[in-house]
C-alpha cells in the first residue's frame, strides 16, 4: 500500500478559490477571527474602564469626606 499525499488544489490561487467558494469560507474565518479577538480583548478593555471609574468615584468620596470635614471642625 502507498503512502502518498495528493493536495486537493493545484496551486495557491485554486486553494484560494476553493473551487468558487473562497470568499465565503475567507469571510467566515475573517469573521469567526474577530469575535474571537473581541471576546478576548473586550473584557480587559471593560476592566479598565471599570476601574477607572471605580478611582473616580473614590476621589469624589474623598473630597466630600474632606469638605464635611472642614465644614464641622470650623478653624
Amino acid at each position: 500500500m502507498e503512502n502518498s499525499m495528493e493536495f486537493q488544489f493545484a496551486t495557491l490561487a485554486d486553494f484560494l478559490a476553493m473551487g468558487g467558494h473562497g470568499s465565503y469560507v475567507w469571510a467566515s474565518y475573517a469573521v469567526t477571527i474577530a469575535a474571537l479577538l473581541a471576546l478576548a480583548i473586550y473584557p480587559a478593555l471593560r476592566r479598565r474602564q471599570l476601574r477607572r471609574e471605580l478611582l473616580r468615584q473614590q476621589r469624589i468620596e474623598l473630597r466630600r469626606q474632606v469638605k464635611r470635614t472642614e465644614i464641622a471642625e470650623p478653624a
